[in-house]
């Protein structure tokens, strides 16, 4: 199949901050690696058997349970531990697996930065697609500038999918997706900024990007707990419906 390129990624720091519960906090994150590239239409179709219209493009209205069966079928190709199962619908991450996976939001957050602080890595017209471009549908991978990590893509073009739920204390089994897509604006298109979606919506704007990394604490990973996830659904806090507000 057409090989899927992971960068090795140094362990460090990433500061994460939920602007609707106005939160902040430091995650330590591990070295890791992530795909250099979202994953494409043709390496979906190969793992999947499923159309590739157009295979340098990024693979796109994809759901977050297509994208966690991709994960558990790309391992499963190419000789590794599975890291996901399933009790109908609900899914649970062995974390000392060494398969491919989605990345934690704190995983995503940090490869995406690479370093940098600010909402880009660079330019924006130069970094990503976005409506400034005016385009119909997400380009083919790999042809606006890197970051310091070598990712391409993170901003722009697709939203990629975590592993992450959104906040389940309003949105039940909502998960993450990151870094906006070939129609959003410049406020959407943000290392910072947060959306989600249901495990089975897709859209065309939506897409994922792979990680691997295997961990020893059974539950807990790079930013993500599952007793975390408990405690944060049972708050029952009525925040307003949305994302990350505007202005944060």
């Amino acid at each position: 199949m057409s090989d899927i390129e992971l960068a090795p990624i140094p362990g460090g720091t990433v500061g994460l901050h939920d602007a609707r519960r106005n939160t902040h906090r430091s995650v330590e994150v591990a070295s890791f690696e992530i795909g250099v590239y979202p994953v494409t239409q043709e390496q979906l179709a190969e793992i999947l058997d499923v159309p590739a219209p157009h295979p340098t493009r990024p693979a796109s209205d994809l759901s977050w349970l297509r994208a966690v069966h991709f994960c558990n079928a790309l391992s499963e190709w190419e000789g590794l531990d599975q890291t996901y199962f399933f009790d109908g619908e609900d899914v649970s991450w062995d974390v000392t697996a060494d398969g491919y996976r989605l990345p934690t939001e704190a995983e995503w957050e940090y490869a995406c930065r690479a370093g940098s602080t600010g909402p880009h890595h660079a330019p924006l017209a130069e970094a990503a697609w976005t409506s400034a471009d005016g385009l119909s549908a997400p380009r083919p991978v790999g042809h606006k500038i890197p970051n310091l990590f070598g990712l391409f893509d993170t901003l722009g073009n697709v939203w990629e999918w975590c592993w992450d739920f959104l906040d389940p204390a309003r949105y039940d089994d909502y998960r993450v997706f990151r870094g906006g897509g070939y129609a959003d604006d410049a406020w959407s298109v943000r290392a910072s900024v947060r959306r989600g979606g249901a495990p089975r919506m897709h859209h065309e704007d939506v897409g994922m990007r792979v990680a691997r990394g295997a961990f020893n604490t059974p539950g807990r990973a790079q930013g993500w707990s599952a007793q975390a996830d408990r405690e944060r659904g049972s708050l029952g806090e009525a925040l307003p419906p949305g994302w990350t507000p505007r202005g944060r």
